[in-house]
């Protein structure tokens, strides 16, 4: 076993003294050793039950005869960290999280590990960390939370960033939006709409990396725990069957995720995602093959902020696995790839079956008869940029308008606190990339704010940053290049006529090529907006969102 190279032998007698310090028996020793990464706190809402599920984890894994050591993890709240500073760190944090599972799996080289998360950039954290150490793993999320009720109707996160603007608006009270704060997130979990954590809590499934049953048993739930202690248990079989990330993360399962991507409308931040955990499995996701899987695939459900529908309504009508039978029937999904139970992605859904056909409509019904997501070109982007299309409102999916143009977020959000910005708009918010903000900020309050002034169906919003999976409406993200690497983007000035072509995958600014390059001639590079600390490093490292927004490999 791979934890002999720090318990086996006469040299190793030093290494058995403090096991013993920790008072582990010599038949624990004897056993599989077994990573427990829990990335508990008590700011995140996701994963302030983690404790409890961690110790169903921990108890698993002494059932089938392992011996479990659980370690920490950070994990950043977005929804705490948005519209603020703080935001800068959300998206770096991922890289933080990778290397610190990776540092504390090889000092200890522990047999298999479990990776006991919740929220946005954590779940990819924990699965870029699985990937590059490829030793046997598996994922336990902490599972989404019950969506909030109020007045006879279903909340969520999104509901409230929304009612700021509906305040600023006139449609709604301070009062009203107080009784919002008291019902819209009514306990643990991650939020209960297909926000970024649920949307990769439900791509692990699909990805091999999970039990079924992982994206959608809400936290609450006695199921959750049952999960728990199964992928506990599960995770010493994997370490006997030496099953490893690398026999299930292959281009098959990457392929199988986009396609659920799109049959889902997982937020944007899976185009970041997705990308930077096959990089560390060795495979590459290209932006165009995003569009040619969306383009054959069905958008099936519209869960919040799309449509009506909460985890919890997804999880009531058979959950991933029901989806995952829907499209590998229609050949949408390949069923042979391995996963961690042992059998193929086929084989664990054979059996499933979709229980409401109004939360996942049939292949020959679709809301679409393409995917939810969509990677836009043109001389504005011409790297790429991502619409969560399934969120767009049909009014929108062709537009164009007038370009407003802010070089951060606060300005934008300021303009629409002072209510400037008129219908047919189309807002730009730029010097928020990877490199640029840095850190690439998630901007939830001005997609909301747009949403809460009704201007949802008249209003398009660019940027080289990145939006929250909370958000709908005609937001466009990930502008590559980004303007602090002299993208066109940063060309822009207001009254500029921005085109949007959602159907064609077209993103434009109507000026000629001479023009554009006649005042990028004239851009002076801006100062960086930090000059210490963690978000110093990761701005000279961080390559761009068209490429996942990993960290550079290659250093000479």
């Amino acid at each position: 076993m791979r934890s002999d190279a720090m318990k086996k032998g006469l040299d190793k007698a030093p290494h058995r003294s403090l096991f013993n310090a920790l008072g582990l028996t010599r038949q624990e020793l004897e056993r599989p050793m077994i990573g427990v990464v829990n990335s508990f706190n008590e700011i995140v809402p996701g994963h302030m039950h983690l404790r409890e599920i961690t110790e169903a984890v921990k108890a698993g894994v002494r059932m089938n005869g392992g011996t479990p050591f659980e370690f920490p993890a950070i994990a950043v709240c977005d929804g705490i960290a948005m519209n603020h500073s703080g935001m800068k760190y959300s998206l770096a944090s991922r890289e933080l999280i990778a290397d610190s599972v990776e540092v504390m799996s090889m000092a200890h080289p522990f047999d298999g590990i479990v990776l006991v998360t919740s929220c946005d950039k954590v779940v990819p954290g924990m699965l870029m960390a699985a990937a590059r150490l490829d030793i046997p793993a598996i994922v336990v999320s902490g599972g989404p939370m019950m969506a909030g009720r109020l007045n006879g109707k279903d909340l969520s996160l999104s509901n409230i960033f929304e009612g700021v603007g509906s305040v600023r608006a006139g449609t709604m009270t301070e009062e009203e939006l107080a009784l919002y704060e008291e019902s819209v997130c009514p306990g643990c979990g991650s939020c209960a709409g297909m926000f970024t954590a649920n949307s990769m809590n439900c791509l692990t499934e699909v990805l091999g990396m999970a039990l079924p049953g992982n994206g959608t048993l809400p936290a609450v739930s006695a199921a959750r725990r049952r999960l728990a202690k199964l992928s506990g248990m599960r995770v010493v079989d994997l370490v006997r069957e030496n099953l490893k990330p690398s026999d299930i993360l292959t281009e098959k399962a990457f392929a199988n995720g986009l396609a659920m991507d799109m049959a889902l409308g997982c937020s944007t931040n899976t185009v970041l995602h997705l990308p930077a955990i096959a990089s560390e499995a060795d495979i590459k996701i290209e932006l165009d093959q995003i569009n040619r899987i969306s383009e054959k695939t069905p958008n099936l459900c519209k869960l919040s902020p799309a449509g009506p529908h909460y985890m919890q309504d997804l999880n009531e009508a058979g959950g991933i696995s029901a989806v995952l039978r829907e499209l590998s029937e229609h050949g949408f999904i390949d069923g042979s790839t391995l996963t961690v139970t042992g059998r193929t992605l086929g084989e664990n859904v054979a059996a499933a079956s979709v229980l409401r056909r109004e939360v996942i409509r049939s292949v020959e019904e679709p809301y679409s008869s393409t995917g939810g997501i969509a990677i836009l070109y043109g001389n504005l982007a011409p790297g790429g940029a991502v619409v969560k299309r399934s969120a767009v409102a049909p009014e929108m999916l062709q537009h164009r308008g007038p370009a407003r143009v802010f070089n951060s977020e606060e300005e934008a959000v300021q303009a629409l606190n002072n209510l400037e910005i008129q219908k047919g708009d189309v807002i730009i918010i730029r010097y928020e990339g990877p490199k640029g903000g840095p850190g690439m900020r998630e901007m939830l309050t001005p997609t909301a704010t747009v949403a809460g002034l009704g201007l949802d169906k008249d209003v398009a919003l660019i940027t080289d940053g990145r939006f929250s999976g909370a958000t709908r409406g005609a937001s466009i993200g990930h502008a590559t290049p980004e303007a602090a690497e002299g993208g066109p983007i940063a060309a822009l000035q207001d009254g500029d006529i921005i085109d949007i072509n959602i159907p064609e995958c077209k993103l434009n600014v109507l000026l000629s090529d001479e023009e554009l390059a006649a005042r990028m001639n004239r851009w002076v590079k801006p100062e960086p907006r930090v000059r210490k600390g963690y978000l110093v490093r990761y701005a000279k490292l961080v390559t761009s969102a068209g490429t996942g927004a990993v960290l550079k490999k290659d250093f000479e």
